[in-house]
């Protein structure tokens, strides 16, 4: 569901067009209590299209923002439909493309924020496993994981891992049915992407030398495939035989 929220005369005006213009949409003008209200909106997930002040805007969600990984996409535009802003989760959530679409629709000026976000991402994926882990289980806990996020096997660019993983024969086949190119690490180029982590496991440093497998190899793999800052775009997520991140860097 795609709610407009109108705060003025001028806005109701271009709130009605929007509403006539996008199916599956509902107008909302000075909804009261306003707060309660977007904020439930928000988290229902639906997508918010506001026609009033960015101030506005965020100082009534910043209660219930959560990540950019689940929060629903925000889009900010002035009463007179010059302006459209992509506010919150622009990447992940689709708000920066949806902007574009509106832009392109009210013929009104795209204002994107987001670092390099006319540029492609290089999507990067990094494993850990327990020795001789079966495939099914690296294959399975792949495929999941990119269906979090909302991508293909095609979209990956290569499989990452630790060095001590170089000879795992099921994480070499898995890179050989997707046909990417399987490379790894050593311990001490992985813990250079240490500050990037979203979790520190000392059981796995004090087994491999690094706080995080997965993560740091899809870290270290998006900055060595484009020379830019890498960031997590998945988490870690594991099976009892096998861990999985993604992460994605930008060309520069």
């Amino acid at each position: 569901m795609i709610r407009i929220i109108a705060l003025t005369d001028a806005g109701l005006a271009l709130g009605k067009q929007l509403h006539a213009a996008l199916p599956h949409s509902q107008l909302h003008f000075k909804p009261q209590p306003f707060a309660d209200v977007v904020q439930g909106y928000f988290r229902e997930g639906d997508a918010l299209l506001f026609i009033c002040a960015t101030g506005i805007v965020m100082r009534t969600l910043a209660p219930v923002i959560a990540s950019k990984h689940q929060d629903p996409p925000v889009l900010v535009m002035d009463e007179l439909g010059q302006f459209v802003i992509p506010l919150l989760s622009g990447h992940e959530g689709g708000a920066n493309q949806w902007g574009l679409e509106m832009s392109e629709l009210m013929g009104a000026q795209l204002v994107m924020t987001t670092a390099n976000a006319y540029l492609n991402p290089v999507y990067t994926l990094g494993m850990g496993c327990e020795r001789h882990c079966p495939l099914p289980y690296l294959e399975d806990l792949m495929l999941q994981g990119l269906a979090q996020i909302g991508l293909t096997p095609e979209q990956v660019s290569g499989l990452y891992s630790i060095d001590i993983k170089a000879d795992e024969t099921h994480l070499i086949e898995l890179a050989r049915k997707y046909q990417w190119p399987f490379i790894t690490y050593s311990a001490h180029a992985l813990s250079e992407v240490e500050p990037l982590l979203s979790t520190r496991s000392d059981y796995v440093f004090k087994t491999v030398g690094v706080y995080g497998v997965a993560e740091s190899a899809a870290l270290v793999g998006a900055r060595s495939r484009t020379g830019a800052s890498p960031e997590l775009c998945l988490n870690k997520i594991k099976n009892t035989k096998a861990t999985c991140a993604v992460a994605r860097s930008y060309q520069v």
